[in-house]
């Protein structure tokens, strides 16, 4: 009998949470879509901003509390539309499967999802606030 492959850790800690968003910016900064927003944007502060997706992260999927901020208002300025966000989720997604299954694996994916729809969504109507779906 084949043994089955070993079954990936749920999130579960801080040291989790910094590896789940260290990996995902990984592959964000070598992404030709994202990477170079992101550099515009990050201007080489990679350390606050991980500091601060580390916070943000740990509140939504440990109920840390340590997120304060409104993330939205930083996105709206961005040259960003459906595709950018499609490639952000799509990264994330693949990330957190190659590391982490578990129910807060899946709520990391759901919240993800979550919040790339309602920022899409809210960009497009900023942009041209007639639209309706």
């Amino acid at each position: 009998m084949a043994d089955s492959p070993t079954p990936l850790p749920d999130i579960r800690s801080e040291e989790d949470i910094q590896r789940l968003v260290d990996t995902f910016y990984h592959r964000v900064q070598a992404d030709e879509l994202l990477g170079p927003i992101f550099e515009v944007v990050v201007q080489g502060r990679w350390p606050q901003h991980l500091a601060t997706m580390y916070d943000f992260w740990s509140g939504l999927l440990l109920n840390t509390g340590r997120y304060r901020g409104r993330p939205f208002p930083k996105h709206l300025a961005l040259p960003i539309d459906g595709s950018h966000f499609q490639q952000w989720l799509k990264l994330f997604v693949e990330n957190v499967e190659a590391q982490y299954q578990g129910p807060v694996a899946d709520e990391a994916i759901y919240r993800a999802g979550t919040i790339a729809a309602v920022f899409e969504h809210r960009i497009l109507q900023a942009c041209n606030p007639y639209h309706i779906l």
